[in-house]
């Protein structure tokens, strides 16, 4: 279930971390310019640094930890992944949740750090409000004469715009989650999900650490 899972984790990091923006004509809008700022941000320490390339590991996660999950809302992604079970959980469970999830989104990107290869970007014309705090960043990923859908949600906070999910071709990435989650809840409980994310987590450190 959760091998299955990651297998869409890794392509959606691929796409949305690891992918060169195409030149753009226009000014683009505040949340498309925190996508297009998240891709080349990547691109430009992977192609300055060999080592990463070269799978380096930690070089790999300090570059997931600096340019990649500032741009995510993690509590409103484990919130919403953990569904209404979220209201139910103790204060140290939510902490538990967040940390935990927030591992698994640090091994899925350093996975894909490694699989860097030439796209394009073709940003879609915003669809929103000037003064909406919920927007959709449509994208359009050219692979190997392709067109992949990537579409990223981005919430307004304060003045900053977070990404909170993610969805590639048609798929959610939080969403997809939550009825995993739900159902490692109604099984085991909350606590039983964070006992499963503890120990797959465990896995992958285990995993990337026998790749070096």
């Amino acid at each position: 279930m959760f091998a299955k899972i990651r297998g869409w984790f890794l392509c959606m990091s691929l796409a949305c971390t690891l992918v060169p923006a195409a030149a753009q004509a226009e000014q683009l809008a505040p949340p498309v310019q925190v996508v297009e700022h998240l891709t080349d941000s990547v691109m430009s320490a992977v192609r300055s640094d060999p080592s990463l390339k070269a799978g380096d590991q930690s070089k790999i996660e300090q570059l997931v930890q600096t340019k990649v999950l500032p741009y995510l809302d993690f509590q409103r992604m484990t919130a919403s992944a953990v569904g209404p079970y979220w209201r139910r959980a103790t204060p140290q469970q939510r902490d538990e949740l967040q940390q935990q999830f927030r591992e698994l989104l640090i091994h899925t990107y350093s996975g894909a750090i490694g699989r860097i290869h030439n796209q394009q970007v073709q940003y879609l014309p915003l669809r929103a409000a000037p003064d909406a705090t919920s927007v959709i960043v449509r994208t359009r990923v050219l692979d190997n004469g392709e067109l992949v859908q990537l579409d990223y949600r981005l919430i307004k906070l304060g003045a900053d715009w977070k990404i909170s999910d993610v969805n590639v071709m048609g798929i959610w990435l939080v969403d997809n989650y939550r009825g995993v989650f739900a159902q490692e809840i109604n099984s085991k409980g909350i606590d039983g999900l964070i006992k499963t994310l503890q120990d797959r987590n465990k896995q992958l450190a285990q995993a990337r650490g026998g790749a070096n």
